[in-house]
This record gives structure tokens, sequence and C-alpha cells, in this order.
């Protein structure tokens, strides 16, 4: 397994691959100032032969993780799920999605791909994520949720059943969702609030 990125999130992801008997090959970093994570060397070239040798992107934010997604042209098909997470046959789960630790994920849920579900997160039954979504720890979706592409649902945050969140949208750390969110929102507080937009 390669690992594209050395920030704290590649940390998380190292965890992951050791949780399920893996193993690391290489780390990729275009920071030249990071040599090792982990123990483990870090290099910064990347050679063509890692778009084709199990590489999973260790970048937490959505944005860049996209970008970084399109080097590779669809060519990861590897889907990383911590031995301790929970996550329902019934679930789909896209190329490049990673399940951290203790996430629980429910009954014909779809996920996207390259999203993160982060430690002690949960899904719950019927929601629909889209690609390039990141699930805070401890961020809770109740039934029939869905988040457009490239959402962040912050820390802590709890949305009720049956709301649909747009693309890019930010929620803010422990925010509740109780009514839809358009595209490019960023929304805090409890009940949760549009403070501003951003493309």
């Amino acid at each position: 397994m390669n690992i594209y990125g050395a920030s704290g999130h590649s940390k998380v992801i190292i965890e992951i691959v050791n949780s399920i008997g893996g193993s690391v090959q290489t780390i990729f970093d275009d920071d030249e100032n990071i040599s090792e994570v982990l123990n483990h060397s870090v290099i910064h070239s990347f050679p063509e032969v890692a778009l084709n040798s199990g590489t999973v992107i260790a970048i937490g934010n959505n944005r860049i993780r996209k970008s970084v997604a399109k080097v590779f042209k669809g060519k990861i098909e590897k889907v990383l799920i911590h031995s301790a997470a929970s996550v329902s046959e019934s679930v789909k789960l896209g190329r490049g999605t990673v399940v951290m630790a203790n996430a629980s994920i429910n009954a014909e849920t779809i996920i996207g791909e390259h999203c993160i579900l982060n430690t002690g997160s949960t899904v719950e039954h019927d929601c629909e994520i889209g690609d390039f979504v990141h699930i805070s720890p401890n961020a809770a979706l109740a039934g029939g949720v869905i988040i457009g592409e490239g959402s962040h649902i912050g820390i802590g945050a709890v949305v009720i059943p049956g709301i649909k969140i747009g693309r890019w949208v930010t929620i803010g750390a422990g925010a509740v969702i109780i009514k839809n969110i358009p595209d490019f929102a960023t929304v805090v507080g409890n009940p949760g609030k549009i403070i501003k937009y951003t493309e």
C-alpha cells in the first residue's frame, strides 16, 4: 500500500493499514521539509508505477484531495476500513474512501469516492454521501440524509433525519442541522444558521 500525503491525516491512514494486517510500502509528499511520518520515510518524487499499485490519498482537505485524485485518473480502487469500524454489508463505498476507528455506517447507505468517515462518526441507514465528503469525528447523520460533493461536516455536528445538504457546504463543529442547506453555505450553531456563502 502506497500513501500520498504525509500530514497528520496520513498517520491515521497508516494505523488503519496496520489494523487490517497490511503494510505501508511508500509514502509520497510534495513538501520536501517532511522526511518521515510514524517511522516511515517520505519521498518527494511520484513514479508512474505508484498510479497502479494500491495508493490511497491521505489528504484531509476536500478540495486538495479532489485535485490530487485527478492525477490518478480513476486508478485508485482501494477502500480502507479500520478493523474497529462497523460497516453494514449493504453499504456501498466508493473507491478511495477511508473509514476510521469506531465509525458506524448502517444499512443501505451509499458513500461516494474519496470520502473520509472519521473516528467515531455515525452515518445511519439510507444516507447518500457524495464524493470528497468529510464526516468529522463524532459527527452523526440520522437516517436518509443526503450530502453533496465536497461538503465537510464538523466535529460533533448532528443532522436530523431526511435533511439535504448541498455541495461544498461547511458545517461547523457541534452544529445541529434541522433544515436543508444550499450549496456553498457555511453553517454554525444550534440550531444551525447560515453565516456566509463561499465558492
